[in-house]
C-alpha cells in the first residue's frame, strides 16, 4: 500500500508578497457605494471619520496586487503559511471517490482567519496615527483577532459584542480583555441607539447589524479620537483575506491536483472571498473553470432567500449605503451558534458575482450542520468553529454527491477557524436541543424597510 500524502506544506519564504484585489478583475461591477444621510457616492472625507485614509484608498483601488507590508508579514509567520490537508479519513468514512482538501486557518495564533485582516489594519491605523479602535463581533473571532493585533501595535479598543454571543461565548470576551480590550454586551446603554433599543426591549438578543451601530456612532462621535474597523464585507477586508487562496494555489500544485470546487462559509464575505478570489481570477483570466460555493445558514439566508439592493450596513442608518443582498437592515436574526454569520447583508463584490452567476450559494440546516462538524471532528480531530462547519456540510454533500454519481471530484474548503471557544454549542447539539431555525420571509417584508435610492 501506498503512503498517503496529508499535508502539504509551505515555508515561511513561500508566504505571499501581496495581496489579491479582486477590483481588478470584476467581471461586473458593484454599485457605487452612498452617504447614508445624502445617499449620494460617499467621498473620500466621509469615510475618514471612520476609516484612515489608507485603507480607504486600498477600499476603492483598481490595483490588481497590494504589497503586504514587511511588518505585517512579519507577524504573520508567527502561524502562516497555514497547512493544507487532504482528508482521507473523512473521505473513507463516506467512502467517496471525491478526494477532499481543506485551508486549516483555525491553526492562526487567534483561531481564526480573521488574523489576517486584523493585523493589516491595526498596522495601518497605526501609521496613520490612530490611538484608539472600535468595532462589533459577533462569535468572538473578529473581536478577538483585533484585540490581538491592537495590543501588538499599542492601541485601545472597545468591542462591541452580539448580546446572544457575549452570553453565549464567554471565553472569547476573556481572550479579548485578556489582551486589553474593552468588552460590551451589544445593545448597550453607552451609545444613543443602544439606549433607544433598550427602551423598546430590555431583552433585545442583540444582531451584527446593531453591533456595527454601536461601534460606528462611538468612533463618530470621538471627534477623530477613535477609528471604526470591520472584519468583514469590504473590499480592503477581502484583500487582505486573499492570501488563504493564494497560498492553496501553491498548495494544491504541491498535491497535483486543482479544486473543481472551492468552498467558504458566509456571513459576510472574507473567509470565502479569502479562498476563492484568487481561484476566480484563475477562472476568468487562465480558463480555469473551478465552482465557486458560498454556504450560509438558512436562519439568516442573505444570498439564497435576500433582495439584490441598496440597503444600509447597520441598524441605525449610519453606516454607508451598499447594493448587497439583504434580509433588511432591521432583521434581527435568530440566535443561532454560528454567530459570525447572523449578518443582515453580504460583501458588494460577493453579491454582484452572485448576481451574475459567476459564484453558487446554498443554505443549510443548524442540525445537519452540526452533524457534518461531529463527523469531521471524529475523522480529522479538529472541532471546527460553528461557522466552519457550514463549510464542512457543504463539502460532505459534494462528496456524497460525487459517489452517488461515480465520479472523481476534487473539493476544497476554508476550516475558517476551530471551535474549542464553541463547546457550549456543540453540547446542544449533544444533547438534542438544537433546532432548525429555517427562516420563512418574503422579498415584500425585505423591502418595506429598505431605503428609496435612485441612480442615474
Amino acid at each position: 500500500m501506498s503512503e498517503e500524502k496529508y499535508k502539504y506544506l509551505l515555508s515561511e519564504h513561500d508566504l505571499p508578497r501581496q495581496w489579491y484585489n479582486v477590483n481588478a478583475d470584476m467581471p461586473v461591477d458593484p454599485a457605487p457605494v452612498l452617504n447614508p444621510k445624502t445617499k449620494e457616492p460617499v467621498t473620500p472625507d466621509f469615510l475618514s471619520v471612520l476609516f484612515p485614509m489608507s485603507l480607504i484608498m486600498q477600499e476603492v483601488s483598481t490595483d490588481r496586487y497590494i504589497d503586504i507590508p514587511e511588518e505585517v508579514r512579519e507577524i504573520y509567520k508567527l502561524w502562516r503559511p497555514t497547512p493544507l490537508i487532504r482528508a482521507h479519513r473523512l473521505e473513507k468514512l463516506l467512502d467517496t471517490p471525491a478526494h477532499i482538501y481543506y485551508k486549516n486557518e483555525g491553526a492562526s495564533i487567534s483561531g481564526s482567519h480573521k488574523t489576517n485582516t486584523a493585523v493589516a489594519q491595526a498596522f495601518y491605523n497605526k501609521a496613520d496615527g490612530t490611538k484608539a479602535l472600535t468595532t462589533e463581533t459577533g462569535a468572538g473571532q473578529w473581536g478577538s483577532a483585533l484585540a490581538m493585533a491592537c495590543n501588538f501595535f499599542d492601541m485601545d479598543l472597545e468591542v462591541y459584542m452580539v448580546k446572544v454571543s457575549y452570553e453565549q461565548k464567554p471565553y472569547r470576551r476573556i481572550i479579548m480583555q485578556s489582551y486589553g480590550a474593552d468588552v460590551y454586551a451589544s445593545p448597550t446603554d453607552r451609545t444613543i441607539y443602544g439606549q433607544q433599543l433598550l427602551a423598546e426591549n430590555p431583552d433585545n438578543p442583540g444582531s451584527l447589524g446593531i453591533a456595527i451601530s454601536e461601534a460606528v456612532e462611538v468612533a463618530a462621535s470621538s471627534g477623530g479620537a477613535k477609528k471604526y474597523s470591520l472584519g468583514s464585507v469590504l473590499n480592503h477586508v477581502l484583500l487582505h483575506q486573499s492570501v488563504i487562496g493564494e497560498e492553496s494555489l501553491k498548495q494544491m500544485d504541491l498535491a497535483d491536483e486543482y479544486p473543481d470546487v472551492v468552498i467558504g462559509c458566509v456571513g459576510g464575505g472574507s473567509n470565502f472571498g479569502g479562498i476563492a478570489f484568487p481561484f476566480l481570477r484563475e477562472n476568468l483570466k487562465n480558463g480555469k473553470s473551478t465552482r465557486l460555493v458560498a454556504v450560509e445558514p438558512r436562519a439568516t439566508p442573505t444570498l439564497t432567500k435576500g433582495v439584490y439592493a441598496f440597503d444600509y450596513g447597520d441598524t441605525a442608518k449610519m453606516a454607508p449605503i451598499v447594493k448587497m443582498y439583504t434580509l433588511g437592515h432591521d432583521f434581527v436574526p435568530a440566535p443561532i451558534h454560528a454567530g459570525g454569520l447572523r449578518y443582515h447583508g453580504m460583501s458588494p463584490q460577493i453579491c454582484a458575482l452572485y448576481d451574475a452567476g459567476y459564484i453558487d450559494a446554498v443554505a443549510v440546516p443548524q442540525p445537519e450542520t452540526f452533524q457534518a462538524a461531529i463527523q469531521f471532528a471524529q475523522t480529522e480531530g479538529i472541532i471546527p468553529a460553528p461557522e466552519s462547519a457550514h463549510a464542512i456540510r457543504a463539502a460532505i454533500d459534494e462528496a456524497l454527491d460525487a459517489k452517488a454519481k461515480s465520479e472523481p471530484r476534487v473539493i476544497l474548503f476554508n476550516l475558517s477557524g476551530h471551535g474549542l471557544l464553541d463547546l457550549s454549542a456543540y453540547d446542544s447539539y449533544l444533547q438534542g436541543h438544537l433546532i432548525d431555525d429555517t427562516l420563512d420571509i418574503s422579498p415584500e417584508q425585505i423591502k418595506e424597510n429598505l431605503p428609496e435610492v435612485e441612480m442615474g
